[in-house]
């Protein structure tokens, strides 16, 4: 029944599967390695958020080069604003709105730079393109809780003056004309003394581990719904091959039948021609009559 599976033809059907399954395996794979990277930054930020803050002193190296794990981690600097040195972020949108977040170096007490986003501003109604205003930092020495964020890559465009696309920390140091760490910024969480104004506080990051996993099942799914479907194609193959067996042996005794039989139908009425003259057709019959009675 099942004999047309060994053909050149299913043999090319099955293999197709095959690779649709292998596809749907790898990106059903792809999409549960994306959802360990998500429990994984969920699992950072939960340990890291909330924790004491540290001395900068213990974690000086590590804004020169940051680890994942190190991200979102707290951390007390004392030092100054550069404040001349304000830089502007564009294309930060936030709940939909567009705005800008603002970058202000600070300077440690032990001499290093670090660059530290104050906050977000939305964009401008009095003068395009750049906020309206941006709050001065507090002047001279404060005492400063940071959160350790990693750099962000260069976005291959160029900003307006003043401003920059991207947190790329080696390009802002450019801008800046003097060395800044390159590894890691601090995202504001305090400032001692707090300041009359200033930008509006990044949110804290929501623990979402995304849509991933459904993505990862239904993946799989289609993986063997492939299968489910060969097999489905092949019994209704099955089945149209035993229905084409099936009449073509009613066929073959029908035909049997006929041809043992004496019955011949009868011939359609011919009308004469006007002259009363047999017709051609009159005549062949007259003629096959005639043979049949010999045969008789």
């Amino acid at each position: 029944m099942y004999r047309f599976l060994a053909s050149t033809r299913w043999f090319g059907w099955l293999l197709m599967v095959c690779v649709f399954a292998a596809a749907c395996a790898g990106l059903g794979q792809w999409q549960m390695n994306r959802l360990d990277e998500a429990r994984a930054g969920n699992q950072i930020v939960a340990e890291n958020y909330d924790a004491a803050p540290a001395p900068y002193a213990a974690l000086a190296d590590d804004f020169d080069s940051l680890a994942q794990d190190g991200e979102w981690r707290p951390v007390q600097m004392r030092g100054s604003y550069l404040a001349e040195d304000t830089l502007i972020v564009r294309n930060r949108p936030r709940n939909g709105a567009p705005g800008y977040e603002v970058l202000v170096p600070f300077r440690t007490v032990d001499g290093d730079v670090v660059v530290v986003d104050r906050g977000w501003l939305p964009i401008g109604n009095e003068n395009p393109g750049r906020p309206d205003a941006v709050p001065a930092p507090p002047e001279g020495e404060v005492e400063i809780v940071v959160r350790m964020r990693i750099g962000e890559p260069s976005l291959g465009r160029e900003a307006p003056e003043g401003q920059v696309a991207s947190i790329e920390l080696p390009r802002i140091g450019q801008i800046l004309g003097y060395p800044v760490k390159p590894g890691a910024y601090g995202l504001m969480a305090a400032e001692s003394p707090a300041p009359a104004a200033s930008p509006e506080p990044i949110a804290r990051p929501e623990l979402d581990e995304g849509n991933h996993l459904s993505y990862s099942l239904q993946w799989f799914a289609f993986g063997v719904l492939g299968f489910v479907a060969l097999g489905w194609g092949a019994r209704q193959q099955a089945r149209i091959n035993r229905e084409d067996r099936e009449a073509a042996e009613e066929a073959e005794a029908a035909g049997l039948e006929v041809m043992h039989s004496a019955y011949r139908a009868p011939r359609a009425k011919v009308r004469r021609r006007r002259d009363g003259a047999p017709t051609d057709e009159e005549l062949e019959d007259a003629y096959l009559d005639a043979l049949e009675s010999r045969g008789r």
